[in-house]
């Protein structure tokens, strides 16, 4: 089973993205949603991640203030606006679902979209 993550593209710093990432609904409604970015050569990173219910999210300290996450749970849809974008914001954003509630480790995760580019010009 694989998250359908798509929205990424190029944009110029200070502008805005917003990514969307789908899942079948047996999996979308029991878990709480990710997303990771990983920069080539370093660990795959937690960027944010929403409980199942929405109420619960994370942030982390690089994307406070400036990235927004988000759960459509009716259309088994997970969004994270991304405003404020600056370049080392650039890389490959990945959702992921799986744990029951928030958390920032990878390996809770058990389902993961393909990734989608980010790339942010100065």
């Amino acid at each position: 089973v694989q998250l359908q993550a798509s929205g990424g593209g190029l944009v110029q710093a200070g502008g805005s993205l917003r990514l969307s990432c789908s899942a079948p609904g047996r999996i979308f409604s029991r878990a709480a949603v990710g997303w990771f970015r990983q920069t080539p050569g370093k660990e795959r990173e937690c960027v944010s991640v929403i409980s199942r219910n929405g109420r619960n999210t994370y942030y982390g300290d690089s994307v406070k203030g400036r990235f927004t996450i988000s759960r459509d749970n009716a259309k088994n849809t997970v969004y994270l606006q991304m405003n404020s974008l600056k370049p080392e914001d650039t890389v490959v954003y990945y959702c992921a679902a799986g744990p029951r509630s928030t958390s920032t480790i990878l390996s809770k995760y058990d389902y993961w979209g393909q990734g989608t580019q980010v790339t942010v010009s100065s």
